[in-house]
């Protein structure tokens, strides 16, 4: 295994137990020597994954204080590790209630701007999204990829920079709320509708429509996400792997001829 590799694995063993609980806020990790014993790696290798989880918010270092594990206020949000790590250790209610609140806050505001300012290749790549959203639906497929895609497009159609810029960090985000919703049974097929209302409403330049039609989804997804969660341990990890959502919706049942003729 290569050097970068053991760095890797040693950030996600470190962090993955901050972020479960298994470090307290305000507790000391153990010393270098110890760690590096107990993983198997050496004290460089510790030190460097150390480096990284200071980055990411999760610890601190100090004289005479070792390192110390930082409350969850002050732990970077925004990185997409950490928002793996939350995932596998179980989404709490205050991080669904936080991430509810953020989709309600930017969303309807970039479906609005998209509406008043998509240019033709904003419009296209939307559609794309679409189209890929729909024949994963049906024909089984990575259907959450196809999902950021559109939401990013949304995003990105507003042309804000800003928000261009937020919409990269907001990816592991909404892939965590969208991995969720669609693991319900026929969640993806259920969602199209919706998607297509905001993609119309773009294309038809209709801002009060656009806004409209993400709250729509968001408040939607809300709903699915915590009839899933309810079906589950607290620690259980949210949604299934791609290829087990791609299993369960070769399942369903065949797609219409009217939708399979119908392009976007």
């Amino acid at each position: 295994m290569s050097i970068k590799n053991v760095h890797g694995n040693i950030v996600d063993l470190l962090g993955e137990a901050i972020v479960a609980g298994r470090h307290a806020p305000g507790a000391s990790l153990p010393p270098e020597p110890l760690l590096g014993a107990e993983l198997g790696v050496s004290r460089t290798v510790v030190r460097e994954a150390v480096k990284s989880l200071i980055a990411k918010g999760l610890v601190t270092t100090g004289p005479k204080v070792g390192t110390r594990v930082q409350p969850e206020d002050q732990w970077n949000w925004f990185d997409p590790d950490v928002i793996t790590w939350r995932s596998r250790a179980g989404i709490t209610p205050e991080f669904l209630r936080d991430l509810q609140d953020l989709r309600r806050i930017v969303e309807p505001a970039a479906a609005r701007l998209a509406a008043e300012r998509a240019s033709a290749s904003d419009i296209a790549a939307m559609q794309e999204a679409f189209a890929g959203m729909t024949e994963a639906a049906y024909s089984g497929g990575d259907y959450v990829h196809h999902d950021l895609q559109f939401h990013q497009g949304l995003l990105r159609a507003g042309g804000n920079r800003l928000l261009l810029h937020m919409s990269r960090a907001l990816s592991a985000l909404l892939r965590t709320s969208f991995e969720l919703s669609t693991s319900k049974k026929d969640g993806a097929i259920r969602s199209l509708p919706v998607h297509r209302a905001v993609l119309d409403a773009v294309i038809a330049r209709d801002p009060a429509r656009a806004e409209k039609a993400i709250r729509a989804i968001i408040e939607s997804a809300h709903l699915d996400i915590q009839e899933v969660l309810s079906t589950r341990s607290p620690r259980a990890r949210p949604g299934a792997t791609p290829r087990a959502r791609a299993s369960s919706r070769a399942k369903t049942p065949a797609r219409p001829a009217s939708e399979r003729k119908k392009r976007t």
